[in-house]
């Protein structure tokens, strides 16, 4: 998780803009999210993040608004 928030905005945005590339990357940061603090939010992000495709969606617009993925700390 460390790795895409020390990424610029403008990365971050155009890694999570490419559907297939966003759940890609959604995956990669939210497991290593886990691993590093295996909180309920971050294990629920990883759930929802692997079931519901379009999370990465809402995943873009709470990284524009509040500078983080929804459910990881």
């Amino acid at each position: 998780m460390t790795w895409f928030n020390k990424q610029s905005r403008l990365v971050q945005i155009i890694l999570l803009l490419i559907p297939v590339v966003n759940w890609v990357v959604e995956i990669f940061v939210r497991v290593t999210a886990v691993l590093e603090k295996p909180t309920l939010g971050n294990i629920l992000g990883l759930v929802f993040g692997i079931i519901i495709p379009v999370f990465g969606w809402l995943d873009l617009v709470w990284v524009l608004l509040f500078n983080h993925l929804v459910l990881a700390s």
